[in-house]
């Protein structure tokens, strides 16, 4: 009866908490604060400050000017337009183009598996200025590109440098490697005795891609469309060096601001805008996509 009664008065023993996990986590949240948090906030503190006087010189002064961003939008809307534009259409492109390759690695290639990734991969060894610069050559006036395309009339303005084409293309070129190796990586976990089976159900080559191949790598292929509009969307070398003025995208406008012309608030404003759209574009994306394994 006596030891009833002491383990029912008895007081629970305290849980220990295990501090170990939180410890490990530190550094991560460290470097998160440091390298994101803190320069986002900064970020958005410049993008409300004031003018202290009439020149950048003077600097600016802190403040809570929301007038920032309605006047920065009501100015450079159209080169918010043209970076979704071009970067669109560029991870289109890349997506066409980027699906066969991936599709032959996977499947087809064998042997020269390795020494395709190697060559995909191995642009990424140059600079990207160097590789976009290249591309001036390429598509210069006298350059083979545009002789070809010339003698069979398919350029309405005689050229391609300096023009919207060029831009998507050096877009295209530069950011296709991100849209191939995810699209890779997927394409290489579907079970090819899924798609034997389906061909056992006497399924026709089209049907099997459609029903089986493509539906599994939706994950590759969310990830090589996110890995390839979200950084083209934000660029700025390739309309500077191979665009018109005509063509400047957003990038150009938020370097020249911050540079050029040292107008900190409103690069800012530009900024922090230009971030909140594509985090919402990219939730809308992967909601609409229905599915959650990117991966």
């Amino acid at each position: 009866m006596s030891i009833v009664q002491e383990s029912i008065t008895a007081k629970p023993k305290k849980r220990r908490i295990n501090r170990t996990p939180y410890l490990l986590i530190l550094p991560g949240i460290g470097w998160l604060f440091i390298f994101f948090l803190f320069p986002l906030s900064t970020l958005l503190a410049t993008s409300l400050q004031k003018p202290a006087g009439i020149s950048p010189d003077d600097g600016y002064l802190p403040a809570f000017k929301v007038s920032n961003y309605s006047s920065a939008l009501a100015e450079y809307y159209p080169q918010f337009f043209r970076a979704f534009l071009y970067s669109g259409i560029a991870t289109v492109i890349c997506l066409l183009l980027a699906y066969p390759i991936a599709y032959y690695m996977a499947f087809r290639a064998r042997k020269y598996r390795n020494l395709m990734l190697v060559l995909i991969v191995a642009p990424f060894f140059a600079s990207f200025l160097l590789r976009t610069n290249a591309w001036k050559t390429i598509l210069s006036g006298d350059g083979l590109v545009v002789s070809v395309l010339n003698s069979i009339n398919l350029l309405p303005q005689d050229r391609i440098l300096n023009t919207s084409l060029a831009v998507v293309a050096g877009l295209t070129y530069n950011f296709l490697p991100f849209m191939i190796l995810p699209l890779y990586t997927s394409l290489e976990k579907i079970d090819p005795r899924l798609i034997e089976a389906a061909g056992d159900l006497y399924s026709p080559p089209s049907q099997r891609f459609w029903k089986v191949v493509w539906p599994l790598s939706l994950p590759g292929v969310i990830s090589g469309t996110l890995l390839t509009f979200i950084p083209a969307s934000g660029d700025y070398i390739n309309a500077e060096l191979l665009g018109s003025i005509k063509d400047k995208m957003i990038g150009n406008v938020i370097q020249s601001q911050f540079i050029d012309l040292r107008d900190y608030p409103t690069a800012s404003a530009l900024s922090f805008t230009f971030m909140a759209v594509i985090l919402v574009m990219v939730y809308l994306y992967i909601r609409k996509s229905g599915t959650d394994n990117l991966v």
